[in-house]
């Protein structure tokens, strides 16, 4: 069913993490229901809006880096592409800071 895919480790570990923030989100908007909240975003939103946005924003910053990391191991001269996991972290922190201060 899913051989169409290439299950490495770290795209196995970016599903995983979806997942489990998927159901804590769930979990907490059960808990305690969300209100809209003005953060540096330029709209008034809510939790799961902040991370709708955060996920969007952490698929554009690994499409970026698969993108340009060719072009990165040129400029530093690099004898091999970076690890995929420096952008898995930074998709990290900018999903943190949105759903923290957004």
């Amino acid at each position: 069913m899913f051989a169409w895919m290439v299950w490495t480790t770290p795209v196995a570990v970016f599903f995983i993490f979806i997942a489990l923030l998927l159901a804590a989100m769930t979990v907490w908007e059960i808990k305690s229901p969300t209100t809209l909240r003005k953060g540096f975003l330029p709209m008034a939103t809510t939790r799961g809006d902040r991370l709708f946005i955060g996920l969007l924003g952490a698929a554009y910053i690994n499409l970026a880096f698969v993108g340009l990391s060719g072009k990165f191991a040129e400029w530093l001269k690099l004898e091999q592409d970076p690890s995929i996991w420096i952008s898995f972290a930074i998709s990290i922190a900018a999903l943190l800071l949105v759903m923290r201060k957004g």
